[in-house]
């Protein structure tokens, strides 16, 4: 077996820390920008080389690898605790980041300000959630409450705590939004069936459901839009 080559014995413009310097942030892999934050791999691999097996395993999608956990990255030698809580910590800033640089929606006017308030939170999800939006008789945002989480395909909401949010909350007008990881935004069998069941148990407490969104990474689906809450 060849020996390992440390990154110190790399040419200077293949180490991490001086190809940044010299070519830019830009210009490292994201394999290479997290063996920046790693420092060191373990006896077999260079940081690199591990991050790009970890990066192999998620295929290569920060969006996989923003759902491990501790438990996931120890399964690889020379990743402990702390190494694992820095990868951690710096995805869930990345995440962050995007969700401040989206819009401010503080009215709701149509479907598109709906998705713009909930792509940043949903859309790249890998499992289902479903939140429920509630708004004031101007349109205007209360508060958005995330109800459940589910698996990759399959999440479940009970009507009577999406009603007692809003009742809490002195919400007039609410709109129900998950997400379909898959990518496809057409609704389910059961996605119309807690659509109607929402719609009519609302219209006994004046309340009005204003849409229900299935959200994914590039676009959404919208009953109010298909005339499907009428």
């Amino acid at each position: 077996m060849a020996k390992k080559l440390n990154i110190n014995q790399w040419a200077a413009e293949d180490r991490p820390r001086e190809k940044m310097m010299l070519k830019g942030k830009e210009a490292l892999s994201n394999a290479e920008l997290m063996a920046i934050l790693i420092g060191t791999g373990n006896d077999e691999e260079t940081a690199v080389g591990l991050m790009q097996r970890i990066m192999a395993d998620c295929n290569n999608d920060l969006n996989v690898l923003s759902e491990w956990g501790v438990t996931n990255f120890s399964k690889y030698r020379g990743f402990g605790q702390a190494k694992s809580l820095t990868i951690m910590a710096a995805l869930e800033l990345g995440r962050r980041c995007r969700r401040e640089m989206s819009p401010v929606v503080t009215t709701i006017r149509c479907s598109e300000d709906i998705y713009q308030e909930f792509k940043p939170i949903l859309g790249e999800q890998i499992h289902e959630e479903f939140w429920v939006l509630l708004l004031n008789p101007a349109g205007r945002i209360i508060d958005k409450v995330r109800l459940s989480i589910g698996g990759i395909d399959h999440t479940t909401a009970d009507v009577r705590l999406i009603l007692y949010e809003a009742l809490m909350k002195q919400a007039t007008q609410i709109a129900i939004v998950h997400n379909h990881p898959s990518g496809n935004p057409q609704p389910s069998t059961n996605d119309i069936r807690l659509t109607n069941m929402v719609r009519e148990s609302a219209k006994i407490m004046n309340i009005r459901l204003i849409d229900h969104l299935i959200v994914t990474s590039s676009s959404y689906y919208s009953f109010c839009d298909e005339d499907k809450l009428d």
